[in-house]
């Protein structure tokens, strides 16, 4: 009797090992299930993938072939996010216009667990076994359906659970999509106000050298004295103007093809107006980019870049030609005496050069300038030269320092008049 009584309390203990082991196993694999649906669904910021991630993971533990999950905005009444698997057609409009319904309506809006309490509401395709309506925030609502198990089991109590909690961890993956998307948005503003900004600015800026462009003109200090020598004056209107001193620039020869032709041709007023509009595009052009008019021929100009920036010269004095290149074209309808538009034809060069001033003295007096001496002046002017038909020739050593935003080819190295080696120009 003893022995029954000890066999008894053994298999009474076995029973209850299998319940807690069994229990067990169903912890450890609702945690599993926690932890892969989280950690996919964490590392996402994108709301719709985010669904389709969770709805695709929570189809797969459950084991079914039919899934959805909707959210709606209640403010606008809108659909802002929809997945589904298993579905075609008609279903798929059933699922929105239902789940719409459902969730837009504080009546229905509450746990659909039960597989009769969805086919009393009707508003879901007859698959839908279970349904679990959730809240993202105060603006959205959401619901999640699921099809039948291929192992024909039903959805019990600890599947409910295991659902509950999935969703609460969906609620709180598309709260982080909904800040993060807010969040960007507000980037998106502040880039939208900073470009205003930016281009308010280029707008003043612009403004401010027409004014200072209308006084250089109004006084005449443009025609005789350097924008270099002015800025240096009026930093220091009661100190000598520096020495030259070697220093890196880049300087742009602008040639007027075919003046003396263009002379011959046509009057001396209309070349005076012919000359004038193109000078005026040229000065725009050269004040817009930093730029400096440093000498001027009849059909000519020198100018200089000089930043501390070498790269930025160089940008800047291919901005200038091609600013003037472009604009050309549109002062040529409004000269009455043109019958075909000008070449304009430049050179450019980077490099160091001594710049500064310099005095010329003689028996009549002193005479004092400031600008570039050195060969790259010559090589920028022979350059200029060389070219034809509107072209912009550059050296190599501009060349390389703009290929990063500009692309130039190659025209072949050439012997110049008074340079020693050859030099290898390109054209922009």
């Amino acid at each position: 009797m003893d022995l029954e009584k000890e066999l008894e309390q053994l298999r009474k203990s076995l029973r209850q090992a299998d319940l807690i082991q069994t229990e067990l196993d169903r912890r450890i694999y609702y945690l599993k299930t926690l932890y892969d649906v989280s950690k996919d669904m964490f590392g996402i910021v994108e709301y719709e993938l985010i669904l389709k991630n969770f709805l695709m993971m929570t189809m797969g533990n459950f084991g079914v072939t039919e899934g959805f999950i909707l959210t709606v905005d209640v403010t606008t009444r809108d659909i802002n996010g929809f997945v589904s698997v298993g579905f075609q057609g008609e279903d798929i409009s059933l699922l929105k216009t239902g789940g719409s319904e459902i969730l837009l309506s504080d009546n229905l809006a509450t746990p659909l667990h039960i597989e009769a309490d969805l086919k009393t509401c009707g508003l879901l395709p007859d698959s839908m076994i279970c349904a679990f309506p959730f809240n993202v925030d105060r603006d959205c609502r959401g619901i999640m359906g699921l099809g039948a198990k291929l192992i024909e089991e039903p959805y019990n109590p600890d599947d409910q659970e295991l659902l509950d909690t999935l969703v609460n961890n969906l609620v709180v993956a598309l709260k982080n999509a909904k800040s993060f998307n807010e969040i960007k948005n507000l980037n998106k503003e502040l880039h939208e106000k900073n470009t205003q900004l930016e281009t308010t600015l280029s707008e003043l800026r612009a403004s401010i050298r027409k004014v200072e462009l209308l006084e250089s003109i109004k006084y005449n200090l443009s025609k005789f004295v350097p924008e270099t020598v002015s800025r240096i004056i009026e930093k220091s209107p009661m100190d000598a103007i520096p020495e030259s001193k070697k220093q890196d620039l880049t300087v742009l020869f602008i040639d007027i093809e075919g003046y003396t032709k263009l002379c011959e041709e046509i009057s001396t007023r209309e070349t005076n107006e012919v000359i004038e509009k193109h000078f005026s595009a040229f000065m725009e052009a050269i004040y817009a980019n930093n730029g400096d008019v440093h000498e001027t021929a009849g059909d000519g100009l020198m100018v200089l870049f000089l930043n501390e920036n070498e790269k930025d010269n160089a940008m800047e004095a291919v901005q200038t030609a091609l600013a003037i290149r472009d604009t050309s074209s549109q002062i040529f309808e409004e000269c009455t005496g043109l019958y075909q538009p000008l070449n304009i034809n430049m050179g450019v060069n980077s490099g160091k050069a001594l710049v500064g001033a310099a005095k010329f003295e003689s028996q009549s007096g002193s005479l004092w300038t400031y600008t570039a001496i050195g060969s790259l002046i010559n090589v920028a002017a022979r350059i200029g030269a060389q070219a034809s038909g509107g072209s912009i020739y550059l050296t190599k050593s501009t060349a390389d320092r703009i290929k990063m935003h500009f692309s130039t080819k190659s025209v072949g190295s050439f012997n110049l008049k008074n340079v020693s080696k050859e030099i290898e120009i390109f054209r922009i």
